[in-house]
C-alpha cells in the first residue's frame, strides 16, 4: 500500500502558484484576486474560509471576504454577487455552502459571472467540463484528479467506481474520469442510494472514489485487492482517548482496506488538502484568462 499524500502535493502546487504569482507581478504588475462570500456562522464554513484565506496569503493571491448575516436575503445576496460581478479587481470568488435554508443555492449559483466562478459550479462550466471543453472546473474533483496525475497511476481502461452523485463532487468526478484525457478514459459506474448490490460493484473497482458521507461505511470486504482507494468523506467521530475528545475519520475504514489498496488516500492530509489547492489554481486561472495573459 502507498500513501497518496495531499498534503504533500498541494505544498508543491502552493510552490508552483506563488512562483507564477511572483512573475506575474513581475511582468504585469498585478497579482490573482479571490474573494469568498460567507453568509451566517456555519462552523466548517468558516474553518474553510479562514484556511483559504492563509493558503492566499503563502502563494501571494490578494484574498477578500464578505461577512453577511445569517439573516441576509436572497434579494440582498444576489446583489453583493452582482457587485462582485462587477468588480474588475476581483478575478474569481466563491459563495461558501452551505446558504441558509431560506436561499436558493442554484439561483445564487446561476447568477454567478462563468469566468469568475472558481468553484466551476455554474452551468456554463459545468457544461463544458460535459463537453471536454476547458474550463474552471469543481476544485475536490480537479484536486483528485491532480493527485492521480502526479502519482502517475493509470486511469485509461480501469474500471472506476464514484460511490455518491453529489453535484460537489459524485457527479463531476464520474465526468472527468471518463472524459478523454490523461488521467481519465476510465469506464465508470456512479452509484448511489438506490443502487442495487452497492457492495458487489464497489468491489468489481479498480479504482474506487468514495464520497458517501458516511463514517467509516467501506470496509476491507468491499475492496479488491490492488484497488486505488479515494476517501473524500471526513467526519469527527468521539474518541476519549483523544485529548480533544473527538478524532478524523473518512467514509473508508482506513485501517483495513489500506491492507488491500495499492494506493489510498488518508484523512485528514488527503483529498482536503487539494480542494484548496484547486481553488487557487482555478484563481490564477482565471487571472490569466480575464487579463489575456498566455496560460
Amino acid at each position: 500500500m502507498k500513501l497518496i499524500d495531499g498534503k504533500l502535493i498541494s505544498s508543491i502546487i502552493k510552490k508552483e502558484i506563488a512562483a507564477e504569482v511572483a512573475e506575474l507581478i513581475d511582468k504585469h504588475d498585478s497579482a490573482p484576486h479571490l474573494a469568498a462570500v460567507l453568509v451566517g456562522q456555519d462552523p466548517a464554513s468558516q474553518t474553510y474560509v479562514a484556511a483559504k484565506e492563509k493558503a492566499c496569503k503563502s502563494v501571494g493571491i490578494t484574498s477578500s471576504l464578505y461577512k453577511l448575516p445569517e439573516d441576509t436575503t436572497e434579494k440582498e445576496l444576489l446583489e453583493t454577487v452582482d457587485f462582485l460581478n462587477n468588480d474588475d479587481d476581483i478575478d474569481g470568488y466563491i459563495v461558501q455552502l452551505p446558504l441558509p435554508a431560506h436561499i436558493d443555492e442554484n439561483k445564487i449559483i446561476a447568477a454567478i459571472k462563468p469566468e469568475k466562478d472558481v468553484d466551476g459550479f455554474h452551468p456554463v462550466n459545468v457544461g463544458k467540463m460535459v463537453l471536454g471543453q476547458d474550463t474552471l472546473l469543481p476544485a475536490t474533483p480537479n484536486g483528485i484528479m491532480e493527485l492521480l496525475k502526479r502519482y502517475k497511476i493509470e486511469t485509461a481502461g480501469k474500471n472506476c467506481v464514484v460511490v455518491g452523485r453529489s453535484n460537489i463532487v459524485g457527479t463531476p468526478m464520474s465526468i472527468l474520469m471518463s472524459r478523454k484525457s490523461e488521467p481519465g478514459n476510465a469506464t465508470v459506474t456512479l452509484c448511489h442510494s438506490r443502487t442495487k448490490d452497492l457492495e458487489k460493484t464497489m468491489k468489481k473497482a479498480d479504482i474506487l472514489i468514495v464520497a458517501l458521507g458516511k463514517p467509516e461505511f467501506v470496509t476491507a470486504d468491499m475492496v479488491k485487492k490492488g484497488a486505488v482507494v479515494i476517501d473524500v468523506g471526513i467526519h469527527r467521530i468521539a474518541d476519549a482517548s483523544k485529548k480533544s475528545g473527538y478524532r478524523l475519520t473518512g467514509d473508508v475504514k482506513f485501517d483495513e482496506v489500506g491492507k488491500k489498496a495499492s494506493f489510498i488516500t488518508p484523512v485528514p492530509g488527503g483529498v482536503g488538502p487539494m480542494t484548496i489547492a484547486a481553488l487557487l489554481m482555478n484563481t490564477l486561472k482565471a487571472h490569466k484568462i480575464r487579463n489575456k495573459i498566455s496560460l
